[in-house]
Parts: structure tokens; C-alpha cells; sequence
């Protein structure tokens, strides 16, 4: 796998922060396919299981990749932390994942949720900033925009916001990496006053294989049919744009290559969603993924008194598939399909784990299409 994205990330050291999470987990996993010299920074794996003790665990099946990782378990709020860690490994590139995911429990934990997630980024960027990283891929969320509901996808000029403490707190490390973006990163001065580069990567709602965080919806109902129970599903009308966890990190890994090359023209804020059909309600997705797994077995939650939550949210890929001739490789069925056969896999084959062998389906369907990272 050495040679996609032209080769670029072979033996260069890449920092992930949030490692250990479900994103972060799949990112290093296909980093470390790549021949990338990958340090991870993250606290503990937050969920047990988690997709990152299945890969990189004592008892994976994939121990071999242990030798190719190293872990710094740290927070990201502790900025003499991530000096020493970017003094020591002097990072090529860092991709910062690391945050507070979750929407409900952001409601139940503001303080923490704007503590990681905009001050844990500002002290990313600040240790960046003091050991010159080459390039910064700096990931938010669609929720960061200000959400008003309407029919059509939010461009990367659209306003930041957030209803929700989760996603106004996502909002602000927005525009918090493009005030250093101009501040301190200006594409003017580089290679003058600077030499890093600096992105803003926004997706949609991620599935896939190896999610056990709270109150996901795939990740409640594959827990539910696991333990033989219905799952209560809220707010089934709501619309989100699904899409499999390797869609954006392809996107991330193409704008990381561009920076790495040092075309400052790709230093800006990115879009990286699913195709319109791949929109749909959360009652028609649990729908699609029973033909996948027909023990899977659900109930409308009718409570009246649930947390807020967006109705309809999705994004306007546009400027990645004209500029970065970016595109999604799988349609939502596929997508469904997939994250239930790898979770299918698991549990009912003995913890079976299928991460590998969904990369390489990926990678031959992204061949297929000439899907520049895939052939350049």
C-alpha cells in the first residue's frame, strides 16, 4: 500500500493525536499499512472493546504492527505533554483527532467537552507552532456550522456555530485554526516568517466497523443484537449524511499529501461528505443495515423530553471534488453492508476483525473509479 497518495507518507513521522479512538484507530491503521513511522498521542482507549486493542493490542491478531507504533497515552490539555512528545519524534505532519465526540454527553460535561476540544486544540497548534510542524490536518465536524436546517449542503464559506455544547464547541476550534491560519500560518509569509501548513477537515456522520462509543446509532443497535435485545431508536426522522469512516480519512490523507508537498493552495477549510443518496433518515438506515443482519430488532423511543439534536445536516462537497478531484467510493448500501459484516464478523465469529480486508475492498473499489489518491 506504499505507494498511494504518490508515496508521500513511506517513512515520514506522523503524529496522530486521538489514536485510540474509532477515527483515529482505522487512520493509524492505514498510516502504518503505508510504511509511515507513526507516533500516536490520545488518552486510553475510551470504549471496551475498542477497534484500537483489537489492532494494536497484546493479543491482536495484528501484533506485528505494535513495533510500528509508538503510544503516548496523554491528554492533549497538557501542554508540556506534547512538547516533549514533538521535541522527541519531530513529526512530519500531525493529524489532530483527538476531542470529546459525543453530543449528549457534551451536554452532560460542558466544561470538559470545551476544554478538549477547543483548548486541547489550541495547545496542539501552539506545540506545532513552537517546533515547526511541516503541515497540520486539523479535524472538526459538520456540526461546527451553524445548522439552520435547510434543504441543501453547508460550503466551506458558510458560518461556523452549534447549538449543542458538542458541536459549538467544534464551531470554535474552527475558527480557531483559521485564526491561526492567519495569524501565525498566513499562506503569504510561508517559507518567510513560517514553514507549516494548515487545514480544517469537516465529515459527516461516520460508521464503520469497530465504533463502540455511547449513543451511536449503528454502534447501539450491533451492541443490541449482540446481546439479543431491541434497540430504542430516537429521533428517526432526523437526517444525516452516513458515510464509511475510510471516505474522510482518504480526504484527510489526500489534503495531508498536498501539504506535505507544500501547495499552500490547499491550506483552507475542506468538506468531505457522502453523495446525496447518501443522505437518508435513521429510520431508513436501520431498515437498510436488518437486510444485512435480520436479528437486528427495534422500537420507536416516544419519549417527549429528549435533548436536542439536529434534524437535517449535511455538506457541500464541491470544492474537494473539483479541486482535490476527491469523491466517496462507496454508496450507502455498500456502506451499510460493510460496517454490519464487519460487526456480524465479531460477534458471531469468534471476535473476527475484517479492518484489513475492508481497507484493501476499499482501496481496489477507490482503483476502479480513478480516484487520483488510488492511481497517482
Amino acid at each position: 500500500m506504499q505507494n498511494f497518495f504518490s508515496g508521500i507518507y513511506k517513512d515520514k513521522t506522523v503524529l496522530v493525536t486521538g489514536h485510540t479512538g474509532f477515527k483515529g484507530s482505522w487512520l493509524v491503521y492505514w498510516l502504518s499499512q503505508m510504511g509511515a513511522k507513526v507516533v500516536g498521542y490520545s488518552l486510553e482507549a475510551p470504549t471496551k472493546p475498542s477497534h484500537f486493542d483489537l489492532l494494536f493490542g497484546g493479543n491482536s491478531q495484528f501484533s506485528i504492527l505494535n513495533s510500528q507504533l509508538v503510544s503516548v497515552i496523554a491528554d492533549i490539555r497538557d501542554l508540556e505533554k506534547l512538547n516533549q512528545t514533538l521535541e522527541t519524534y519531530k513529526p512530519d505532519i500531525v493529524f489532530h483527532l483527538a476531542a470529546q465526540p459525543l453530543v449528549r454527553l457534551s451536554y452532560e460535561n460542558p466544561i470538559e467537552t470545551y476544554e478538549t476540544n477547543v483548548i486541547g486544540t489550541l495547545k496542539v497548534f501552539e506545540a506545532c507552532r513552537k517546533y515547526n510542524v511541516k503541515a497540520i490536518v486539523n479535524i472538526t465536524s459538520d456540526k461546527a456550522y451553524e445548522n439552520k436546517e435547510w434543504i441543501w449542503g453547508y460550503r466551506e464559506n458558510d458560518p461556523m456555530g452549534g447549538y449543542d455544547p458538542y458541536s459549538s464547541s467544534k464551531g470554535c476550534a474552527d475558527i480557531l485554526a483559521s485564526s491561526y491560519r492567519n495569524s501565525y500560518f498566513n499562506t503569504k509569509d510561508y517559507n518567510k516568517t513560517h514553514n507549516t501548513l494548515l487545514a480544517t477537515c469537516r465529515a459527516g456522520n461516520v460508521i464503520g466497523g469497530g465504533d463502540w462509543a455511547k449513543d451511536r446509532l449503528i454502534t447501539d443497535i450491533m451492541v443490541s443484537v449482540s446481546q439479543r435485545k431491541k434497540v430504542s431508536i430516537r429521533n428517526p426522522k432526523a437526517t444525516r449524511p452516513w458515510e464509511h469512516v475510510l471516505e474522510p480519512l482518504s480526504g484527510y490523507l489526500h489534503i495531508g499529501q498536498k501539504l506535505l508537498e507544500e501547495k499552500v493552495e490547499f491550506a483552507e477549510a475542506w468538506n468531505f461528505g457522502p453523495s446525496d443518496e447518501g443522505s437518508i433518515t435513521v429510520e431508513e438506515v436501520v431498515k437498510n443495515v436488518k437486510k444485512h443482519w435480520d436479528k437486528i430488532d427495534y422500537e420507536i423511543n416516544k419519549e417527549p423530553n429528549q435533548l436536542h439534536e439536529a434534524n437535517l445536516l449535511k455538506l457541500d462537497c464541491s470544492k474537494a471534488h473539483i479541486l482535490l478531484k476527491w469523491k466517496d467510493v462507496w454508496d450507502s448500501e455498500t456502506t451499510f453492508e460493510k460496517t454490519v459484516k464487519w460487526y456480524k464478523a465479531y460477534y458471531e465469529e469468534d471476535k473476527k476483525v475484517l479492518t484489513h480486508s475492508d481497507l484493501e475492498s476499499y482501496i481496489a473499489d477507490a482503483k476502479a473509479k480513478n480516484i487520483e489518491w488510488a492511481v497517482s
